[in-house]
């Protein structure tokens, strides 16, 4: 066995299409890459060139990347650039286990369409040299490696609805047999984790859970002159609540607005709302008829897309944040407001409770009485804001991302046969989201 661990990161994904997966892979990248002990390199394989000048700036100097478009995808990765053929009884073995995987898939949804097939890897991986290899996005692949996989969630089971039928296809697909072929799969929460047993029934001590720290660029202090720049470019009326979303149907803007509408008209509450994030083509005109339906073209902004240093002003600027979703894994934004001490209201559904505990003022997504009571709260009580404040401040600090990707790390070294630290066994163990105060020296 070599003395150099070697992991290959498969971060063929852009920024801005994939919701927080895109920045959760930038922030583990650059944890890795900053991390001061330790002899591991790692191998981040891209499938453009556009991604690689993304992923770069997020790099250590125990990185390398690969362009995976450089390498045939027909029998092999070639010897291109030095990389050697897979063998082919190796090969034939992968391919032995894809009836399995059909199999677990076709199994838990029955339907008389064309089910896609879990990805083989064609040689690509196993030429990279690499000891392990993780897959951060939902995108699995079986190779002939130790595989860490993160699905991250399966709302589609929970709200197919949301869902095209190809989508949900193709997640059974996948999800599933990914779950039970990869060598560990990663949950950020316990919550999510017991999801992943409930539905797919698997073995509990296969799935590792490691929370996320905060998102990588949140945290920096915009200068004065450009949070005001900021303020007069979108015209932003204060005070006014914040909910930063891409415009997906389980981000439940429509009940918010209905919420805001409601507090005008049986309170007189006049409410300002400011809305970032991508628009979905798909839902945005639903949205944006209801806000003229609702009269709401007054109090209610949404801005689309804006640069992460204009949100960071935009947060600086901003009353409080409210996260009326349906569902989440774990949410980034919450994250990025306690980080700029601003207070959080969300929802209780799924693993926010257990992300935010007792640091925001829950609500149920469901009914718009219940969001509009929150809002109401925290817009007009002061003492409430200022309690809510100290107490996101000091919840973010039971999350780094240094902890995080020493976690990581200690899975990779666990995955591919190598020797763990008491640190390394130590944070295998540690649900830090649950249990921040459980000290390392006391369970040793």
């Amino acid at each position: 066995m070599s003395t150099q661990l070697k992991i290959g990161i498969d971060a063929q994904i852009m920024p801005g299409t994939s919701g927080g997966v895109s920045q959760f892979i930038a922030s583990l990248v650059r944890a890795l890459g900053q991390l001061p002990d330790g002899s591991e390199t790692y191998t981040v394989i891209v499938g453009s060139q556009q991604q690689m000048d993304w992923i770069k700036t997020y790099s250590g100097p125990n990185h390398r990347f690969v362009l995976k478009s450089l390498f045939s995808n027909h029998g092999g990765s070639g010897s291109k650039n030095g990389h050697l053929n897979i063998p082919a009884l190796c090969k034939r073995a992968l391919r032995s286990l894809l009836p399995t995987a059909r199999y677990y898939a076709q199994k838990l949804v029955n339907s008389p369409m064309q089910w896609p097939e879990v990805p083989l890897s064609d040689g690509f991986y196993e030429s990279l040299g690499c000891d392990v290899v993780h897959i951060p996005t939902q995108n699995f692949v079986l190779c002939a490696l130790p595989t860490i996989y993160n699905p991250h969630d399966l709302q589609h089971l929970h709200y197919p609805q949301f869902f095209t039928p190809s989508t949900i296809a193709w997640r059974e697909t996948v999800y599933p047999a990914g779950c039970r072929l990869a060598h560990t799969v990663i949950a950020n929460t316990q919550w999510i984790k017991n999801d992943i047993i409930r539905h797919y029934g698997i073995d509990a001590d296969k799935i590792q859970v490691i929370p996320e720290g905060p998102p990588a660029p949140a945290g920096r202090k915009p200068p004065a002159e450009f949070i005001a720049a900021v303020k007069r470019k979108y015209q932003l009326e204060q005070p006014f609540g914040l909910y930063p979303a891409v415009t997906w149907p389980h981000k439940n803007h429509l009940r918010l607005l209905e919420a805001l509408a409601q507090l005008r008209d049986t309170r007189n509450l006049m409410i300002q709302l400011v809305c970032t994030g991508s628009r979905y083509d798909t839902f945005w005109p639903q949205i944006q008829s209801r806000v003229d339906e609702l009269k709401l073209s007054s109090q209610v902004k949404f801005l689309g897309f804006v640069s992460d240093d204009e949100l960071s002003a935009i947060y600086r600027l901003s009353q409080f944040l409210v996260m009326p979703t349906l569902f989440e894994a774990s949410s980034l934004p919450i994250y990025e407001a306690w980080l700029e001490g601003v207070p959080v209201i969300c929802s209780n559904a799924s693993a926010l409770p257990e992300q935010v505990k007792d640091s925001a003022l829950l609500f149920d997504p469901h009914s718009v009485e219940a969001i509009a009571n929150a809002v109401a709260k925290v817009a007009t009580n002061n003492t409430l804001r200022r309690e809510l404040e100290i107490k996101g401040t000091r919840r973010i600090k039971d999350f780094d991302w240094e902890r995080t990707a020493r976690a990581y790390r200690a899975v990779y070294r666990r995955a591919a046969g190598f020797p763990l630290t008491e640190e390394d066994q130590w944070l295998l163990k540690w649900d830090w989201m649950r249990t921040p105060e459980v000290k390392m020296e006391a369970s040793l």
